[in-house]
């Protein structure tokens, strides 16, 4: 696992001013998350500026337009100082700044299973802002296609996988059911109990079925 890197990089190096020169914006409608941004900088460091307007036609001097989270992350971070990009702007263009840097963001979506495939691929989760229970929201939130290509093994019995269905979706014929992230783990257990037994995964359906049969056996005697 890398190092938490937790500083401006070098780049930005030449545009650090103290942090303590800086003032938040007077009316800043933004609630941010400021514990995730803080989270980025320990593992990324500030990898883009700040932005903060001069103030020589506003009468607010060193105010920050965007990055006021990012400003209260590195302060939560100990930082002494702050990469900034600098504007002198009036009263309006400052607040079409804030307001412009906000809304960009608002309206931006994702691609949710691409999100999903890039961070299924690394091998941990530090300063995405993500945790495990966050992507398993993501991957349980993922619409399957209306048919399921049928999967292919070499000789019958193989192992085979089905990325979406281990996203928490068991399907059969035409029925299909989302089933919890505890219930995919109890039938990751069992399958694999059962592989290991047996080499195959031949018969796995029916020991399930069995296992309810006999259950509801029990229930009924």
């Amino acid at each position: 696992m890398p190092e938490p890197i937790d500083r401006i990089i070098d780049s930005l190096l030449p545009l650090a001013v103290p942090i303590g020169d800086l003032t938040r914006y007077h009316c800043n409608p933004r609630q941010g998350d400021v514990s995730s941004v803080a989270d980025s900088l320990k593992w990324h460091g500030q990898f883009k500026p700040i932005v903060a307007n001069r103030g020589t036609l506003t009468g607010r001097l060193n105010e920050i337009l965007a990055g006021n989270h990012t400003w209260d992350a590195a302060v939560q971070r100990g930082w002494d100082q702050i990469a900034v990009s600098w504007v002198d702007v009036d009263d309006d263009a400052a607040a079409k700044i804030v307001i412009v840097d906000n809304r960009t963001s608002d309206l931006a979506g994702y691609d949710t299973e691409l999100l999903a495939d890039i961070l299924g691929a690394l091998p941990d989760l530090d300063g995405t802002g993500y945790d495990q229970d966050a992507v398993d929201d993501l991957l349980d939130g993922i619409e399957l296609p209306s048919q399921l290509a049928a999967e292919t093994s070499d000789r019958e019995g193989d192992k085979t996988a089905d990325e979406h269905l281990q996203w928490g979706f068991v399907q059969w014929g035409t029925t299909r059911v989302q089933i919890t992230k505890e219930e995919v783990e109890r039938l990751n257990n069992i399958h694999e109990a059962f592989y290991e037994a047996r080499g195959t995964d031949t018969g796995f359906a029916h020991y399930l079925l069995d296992q309810h049969d006999a259950e509801q056996e029990a229930v009924d005697a």
